[in-house]
């Protein structure tokens, strides 16, 4: 029996567990299951909250599929939330150990409770082999990519884990769910892709649907508005601070020009508490 919290971030879904005082032996197994929608507790994937000989946390999260991500902007506010609102720390700026490096995270309490959060997202990672994607060294800014008898125009960053972002004149009405999953399993990404799918609005607004790497479709994704965020500066699209709509609810992104971090604020809210099983 593990005690569980569902939380979300605009509509991005998670299975928190405290793996500090409830082990969990197999998490990939245990986010195929509990993620499952009509068979399990329904989400986007799974998170532990564990000990860190770095930081203050560490966060692990799988993706429904099981596959373990490298860093989640939704479900790491998620996470600053469960620790704070749950009384694992008194502190509202947390230092939160990722598999893409230390994330410091900074709360904005309400009431007693977490209510917005700020995340340091850091640097993006902009050589295309440290993304990963295949092909000749350098950047990937409104490059070719060939799906199926279309050419997209790709530009591709890493917030610690790999996105690709597309432009489109109706994003509303684009096919998602078929163009997704092809660029996410192309063979020139070894880790596979995150495809973010983007509408302009004005230079500082935009709307994003996310196809998630192991997820499918989700409501929203934080690493994916900060991706996208930075894509629009390289493609001069858009400008450093944007406001992102996507299916689930709204984020305010910078990518500050004097530390090149990315700065993503959002809400956290908490959904129920279970037992699994």
């Amino acid at each position: 029996m593990i005690p569980f919290t569902k939380l979300h971030g605009i509509g991005n879904d998670y299975i928190y567990i405290n793996a500090i005082k409830h082990p969990v032996e197999n998490p990939k197994k245990l986010a195929i299951a509990m993620s499952n929608r009509n068979f399990g507790v329904g989400s986007d994937g799974l998170i532990l909250i564990l000990p860190s000989g770095k930081a203050d946390f560490t966060m692990r999260m799988f993706n429904a599929d099981g596959s373990e991500a490298e860093m989640c902007g939704n479900g790491i506010r998620g996470f600053a939330k469960y620790v704070y609102d749950h009384g694992l720390t008194k502190k509202t700026t947390i230092a939160v150990e990722t598999l893409a490096g230390i994330k410091q995270v900074r709360c904005i309490v309400k009431n007693g409770k977490v209510h917005t959060v700020t995340v340091d997202m850091g640097e993006p990672i902009l050589l295309r082999d440290k993304i990963p994607m295949l092909g000749n060294p350098g950047t990937v800014i409104e490059e070719d990519l060939h799906v199926d008898g279309v050419k997209f125009s790709i530009t591709a960053v890493s917030m610690g884990n790999p996105h690709v972002v597309i432009y489109v004149e109706d994003v509303k009405n684009f096919p998602v769910e078929k163009y997704g999953p092809m660029i996410e399993n192309h063979e020139l990404f070894p880790k596979r892709t995150n495809v973010e799918f983007v509408q302009i609005v004005t230079g500082k607004e935009v709307i994003q649907r996310t196809w998630e790497r192991g997820s499918g479709e989700t409501l929203a994704c934080g690493t994916g508005a900060s991706a996208v965020t930075v894509a629009g500066v390289l493609t001069e699209k858009t400008d450093r601070r944007l406001k992102v709509h996507l299916k689930g609810g709204n984020l305010a992104i910078e990518w500050n020009n004097k530390d090149n971090h990315v700065y993503l604020t959002g809400p956290a809210e908490e959904v129920f508490e279970g037992v699994w099983p």
